[in-house]
């Protein structure tokens, strides 16, 4: 199905069931949708079915189908941070994002995200992120111009074979000795989006380096080797030296809302692979920069 403003239709499937209509199992299936959502929604032509056909209120349920629909949101807040475009080709985009913008729709996040913007800006309706950073996090981000293609490029970041490299500001602390490698087990925590080392075999790890120290803060490089979710911040904050302006580690509850004047101080500053269909060494790093205040009030 085509995307309308920059955004793909979601897909529900169907299952074998007794409901008069499709709207009364959309109902059911979506309960924190209301019907008036979903009768606005067809009224519009936002529903389809598999075949590109119309739902409407009353059409009868059929099961063993898709149906495809159209998200809609109130009026988003703009983010008023813009994104990088640093290369473009037949295969690849690759773009420096600011803090505070996600890469992709999720939540109450639709038309500010990194991937809708681009499909508008760019007209590429095939656009997918290859890999994805937090919203919290600046720095590049890979997209893949040809749906075809995302997974071999996917699959060099499962395979070990892209190096990536980010950089973040935090605690010094003269007892900690560098470099050092953080190996840990990383489970989902509570609530659902804090991430917790838990005992076990490691699932992720990370290389930390130090590269500048300034009064009781310092910058470090870090190179994640596994790729889990928040891991360079479970690492660092479970090393005692959580990222400056992180939100999320140490918990706070309950967590504080965005505040633009204080980003998270972390970079994905650079990656490197060797690119499976061009079989050129590709090389980015982003423009952005985080600067050691000159006291320890500067953030």
């Amino acid at each position: 199905m085509p995307t309308r403003e920059g955004v793909s239709p979601s897909c529900v499937s169907l299952p074998g069931g007794g409901w008069p209509t499709f709207t009364d199992f959309l109902v059911q299936r979506f309960p924190e949708i209301s019907r008036e959502v979903w009768l606005q929604r067809m009224a519009v032509g936002a529903v389809m079915d598999e075949f590109g056909e119309p739902v409407t209120p009353q059409r009868a349920y059929r099961g063993h189908m898709r149906l495809y629909y159209y998200r809609a949101l109130p009026p988003e807040i703009r983010i008023p941070f813009d994104e990088e475009l640093l290369f473009q080709d037949e295969h690849l985009v690759v773009v420096d994002k600011p803090h505070f913008l996600p890469v992709t729709p999720s939540g109450h996040y639709l038309q500010e995200t990194l991937l809708v913007r681009l499909k508008n800006r760019l007209g590429l309706d095939g656009l997918s992120p290859i890999h994805r950073i937090d919203r919290e996090t600046a720095g590049i981000v890979l997209f893949s111009v040809k749906p075809q293609e995302r997974a071999a490029y996917q699959d060099l970041f499962r395979q070990r074979k892209v190096d990536k490299r980010y950089e973040a500001i935090a605690p010094w602390r003269a007892d900690i000795t560098f470099p050092r490698v953080r190996r840990s087990r990383i489970v989902e925590g509570q609530p659902f989006f804090r991430q917790a080392e838990v005992d076990g075999p490691p699932n992720s790890e990370t290389l930390i380096a130090l590269l500048e120290t300034r009064s009781t803060l310092a910058r470090y490089g870090l190179n994640p080797v596994t790729g889990k979710k928040h891991q360079l911040r479970v690492h660092m904050y479970a090393l005692g030296l959580p990222i400056v302006n992180d939100r999320v580690y140490p918990p706070l509850d309950p967590t504080p809302e965005d505040d633009y004047r204080f980003p998270l101080q972390l970079l994905a500053q650079a990656i490197s692979f060797d690119d499976p269909f061009t079989g050129q060494r590709r090389q980015f790093s982003s423009k952005r920069r985080l600067d050691l205040p000159v006291s320890d009030s500067g953030f």
